[in-house]
């Protein structure tokens, strides 16, 4: 019985979100392939969702297995980690029974993404364990211990209440183990916009926000789908920020770094932490606005607090 797989067994409850901590391809796959297989073994969906290279590994280890398996790269479908809950994690666990155990490797945090996309990737870890309070589910994370820095370890020892430590011995509680300290630490002021098209609105000027944006994307390079997601993008902010942010709001739209950036700052605070990464039920009528923005950008930042709420996004060029 593998490390992960021991998890199950403990009376904690339904929900288990162990991180893995490995030093080599050998011990990724003896940490991974095992947990695999024996959901398989069980009759549980199992879902894989890491990084392009490590995904085929995983495939590879499990032959023919991997036909039952659901495998995406997590660089596509994670690259903006604010999608990852909605559109990948709670995408695959919801389409199966309620009470029927799921399995999901999910590995959002990589050497090679950036300080900007770092705070987004901590949070939403820590945010996985409110998203499936109470689900029987267990989300299985990796974390390569060689390349990544040290604070990014130690905030997966925060964001998981349990961990398997490097060499596969077994799985124990997390002593360090604070998920809503680390959502507070990260929801850090965003650098200031430089050299940005700026933008007042109200409830009167939203479709003029909108056309400002777009044109703004579009001299700075944005062409077809992607100019056509920020003209969404900012729609959907600029009217939250309307009905739920005061009335009133900045819209600001920047190039930097290869992509073109969308900010709409507004005097309301955001108070759930898990907006924008929460699927609507059948029956909620509105509240889709972020959600929808998560899903369409390459990065969304959040930063909330007495002073007002801002939201950036970010859109390849």
């Amino acid at each position: 019985m593998s490390a992960a797989a021991e998890l199950l067994e403990t009376p904690s409850g339904p929900f288990a979100h162990p991180a893995l901590f490995y030093r080599d391809d050998q011990e990724y796959l003896e940490g991974t392939v095992p947990f695999v297989r024996e959901g398989l073994a069980a009759g549980e969906p199992v879902a894989v969702a890491v990084p392009g290279d490590r995904l085929r590994m995983v495939r590879d280890a499990l032959g023919d297995a991997a036909d039952t398996v659901r495998l995406l790269d997590m660089r596509e479908a994670g690259r903006n980690p604010g999608r990852i809950i909605p559109g990948v994690l709670r995408a695959f666990a919801d389409a199966h029974p309620a009470g029927q155990r799921v399995r999901i490797v999910g590995e959002p945090v990589w050497a090679g993404r950036s300080a900007t996309e770092y705070p987004a990737c901590v949070q939403h870890e820590a945010l996985i364990n409110a998203a499936f309070r109470g689900r029987t589910v267990t989300i299985l994370c990796p974390y390569d211990a060689v390349r990544l820095p040290a604070h990014v370890l130690a905030d997966a020892h925060a964001t998981h209440p349990t961990v398997i430590p490097a060499g596969a011995r077994p799985a124990r509680a997390s002593e360090a183990y604070a998920p809503d300290a680390v959502v507070a630490r990260y929801n850090e002021p965003l650098p200031p916009a430089a050299d940005a098209m700026t933008f007042p609105f109200v409830a009167g000027s939203l479709t003029s926000a909108r056309h400002a944006a777009s044109d703004e994307g579009r001299r700075l390079g944005l062409t077809g789908v992607v100019l056509e997601d920020l003209a969404l993008a900012t729609a959907e902010l600029t009217t939250n920020s309307v009905v739920h942010g005061g009335g009133s709001g900045v819209l600001r739209v920047w190039a930097e770094d290869g992509h073109v950036l969308c900010e709409v700052r507004d005097g309301g605070r955001m108070t759930d932490p898990l907006a924008g990464r929460r699927p609507p039920s059948r029956d909620q009528r509105g509240g889709r606005g972020l959600l929808m923005v998560n899903l369409i950008a390459d990065l969304v930042r959040v930063h909330t607090g007495d002073g007002g709420t801002t939201i950036r996004c970010w859109f390849s060029r």
